[in-house]
């Protein structure tokens, strides 16, 4: 999946870049600033320009390096243009919300900057020093990988590129800024964070920087006194991000890497783990899971759910099947009629959920910024839902299920329903049969049986409130709160879900019925 951009086409988006920093809102008061402080050279660095040159749209993260202005005079100067948060004054930044900005969102203003690394691959252990004078290229030069390594200046408007960032860009390319086993000692996090731009980007990873990646993942999972030298939320950011943009490049790229082994090994024993032929005949568990990652970026995916997916989908379609290398039962070592996986839905859960606990999933939030895609936001008890769940067209004729139980498993507001749905999508169009193709009829029935309930309410998107609540049928009973009162309001709402009951003259007359059946 690699995604190159041709020189020609960055230079056109160079182009619009110029006219865009020229047009754009929150770089209005630079202009001001350059006039109160005539040496001064302000920069665009990071994610913006590399974006900007490659084309990708989306909001702009801005950070801004600023030179030949003492820290104490930038303060004071962007003062009378906003309001400055000193927070990370002791590194030379300035968090600076411009007045006048729309969408509140505050920009990181910094001096040029040098780091003295001390090794240890953690990202805090980091000696900085800011120094108002000093070239941008050194600035640029402790930075991660060469297209990150770029800056754009305002006032002379051109390209700052010391380290051939563009020209990577043009070959899809992501390579680290000089040695990158040196890059990687000097954070690890890094070695996350560089899979996951080749994720996002559809690039691939220079071969240099690719080997000393490989050879140094084991580290992220280092400890000094007791405490993760990258911190399981660092983890959890960079695994949810990739989940959230291609959830199969992911899965390659971090088995390839060792960060797999290294963080979920549990996956693994899912390579080699065979499924009945009668049921799967895409191959094993792995191939299994990895073809339903695939299904979330297709075509069928797309029309089912024009919602897309979210980082929570993507999780619990790669771990739904975890639980099945434990759970495995052959006829030849255990006698059974058939390769089995009996229970491999609740051992999986409780795998899901520790592993989601361990890498502390819940711990990163992002709100939602693509147009077919949610935020991220992945709670393990969410996951142990989703995998617990899985099987649900396969326990039980779907006909037969109860509405209350739809209710109950798809339209409660404290589940997520709705990805469950897409989870059992996904699961059902990776299990092929004898012939090579899935069968779907089991999903349909239950897509239809979900969308008749949904038609009893005006807005087709949540069921209809009960008739009656727990105080009227008490009343109607004459009894007291208690156990009857929730059975009276079960058996009523099972009725108002099947259509049989309508109106409260109804619902009053089956609650008395009911009563004298039963009380």
């Amino acid at each position: 999946m690699k995604r190159k951009v041709s020189l020609t086409q960055i230079d056109q988006n160079l182009a619009l870049f110029r006219r865009w920093a020229g047009r754009e809102v929150s770089l209005r008061w630079i202009p001001t600033l350059l006039k109160r402080v005539p040496g001064a050279e302000v920069y665009i660095v990071g994610g913006a320009v590399r974006d900007a040159l490659i084309g990708r749209s989306g909001r702009k993260d801005l950070d801004l390096v600023i030179r030949n202005v003492p820290l104490d005079r930038l303060e004071k100067e962007l003062k009378r243009l906003g309001r400055v948060d000193a927070v990370g004054r002791v590194f030379g930044v300035l968090k600076f919300l411009p007045r006048g900005s729309k969408d509140g969102a505050a920009i990181d203003v910094a001096l040029p900057r040098t780091e003295f690394v001390f090794g240890s691959g953690g990202y805090k252990d980091v000696d900085v020093k800011s120094r108002a004078t000093l070239p941008i290229e050194d600035d640029l030069g402790r930075r991660d990988f060469t297209v990150n390594a770029m800056a754009w200046n305002l006032k002379a408007g051109a390209l700052v590129d010391p380290y051939g960032g563009m020209k990577d860009l043009s070959r899809g390319l992501l390579r680290a800024v000089g040695d990158p086993v040196v890059r990687f000692r000097e954070d690890y996090s890094r070695m996350l964070r560089g899979t996951r731009f080749a994720v996002q980007l559809g690039f691939n990873i220079e071969p240099g920087t690719w080997k000393a990646l490989k050879s140094s993942i084991h580290h992220l999972n280092d400890r000094r006194a007791g405490v993760w030298v990258v911190p399981r939320e660092t983890v959890a950011k960079e695994l949810l991000k990739m989940l959230a943009a291609d959830p199969v490049r992911a899965l390659d790229l971090l088995d390839e890497s060792g960060a797999v082994k290294a963080l979920i090994p549990e996956l693994l024993a899912m390579k080699g783990c065979p499924q009945p032929r009668q049921y799967h005949t895409e191959g094993d568990c792995w191939e299994h899971t990895r073809l339903a990652l695939s299904m979330l970026g297709g075509k069928a995916f797309a029309e089912e759910f024009p919602d897309g997916w979210t980082a929570l989908t993507a999780a619990a379609v790669l771990l739904h099947d975890v639980g099945k290398p434990p759970m495995l039962r052959t006829p030849e070592r255990h006698g059974t009629d058939r390769i089995r996986f009996d229970g491999h839905d609740t051992e999986g859960a409780e795998m899901a959920r520790r592993i989601g606990e361990r890498l502390a999933l819940s711990s990163y939030k992002e709100a939602p910024h693509l147009p077919r895609r949610g935020g991220v936001d992945v709670d393990p008890e969410q996951i142990y839902f989703l995998v617990v769940r899985h099987l649900f067209t396969v326990h039980g004729a779907i006909n037969e299920i109860r509405p209350t139980t739809l209710e109950k498993v798809f339209f409660n507001p404290n589940l997520p329903g709705d990805e469950l749905l897409k989870v059992i999508f996904c699961d059902s169009m990776a299990t092929l049969g004898p012939k090579g193709k899935p069968d779907l009829k089991h999903f349909r029935l239950l897509r239809k049986r979900l969308e008749e309930l949904k038609r009893l309410s005006k807005s087709r998107k949540t069921l209809p409130p009960p008739i009656l609540n727990g105080e009227a049928i008490m009343k109607i009973l004459r009894v007291k709160p208690g156990p009857p009162v929730g059975e009276a309001l079960r058996a009523l709402r099972e009725q108002q879900l099947s259509k049989k009951i309508r109106t409260r003259a109804q619902a009053a007359a089956f609650v008395r019925k009911w009563g004298e059946r039963f009380l």
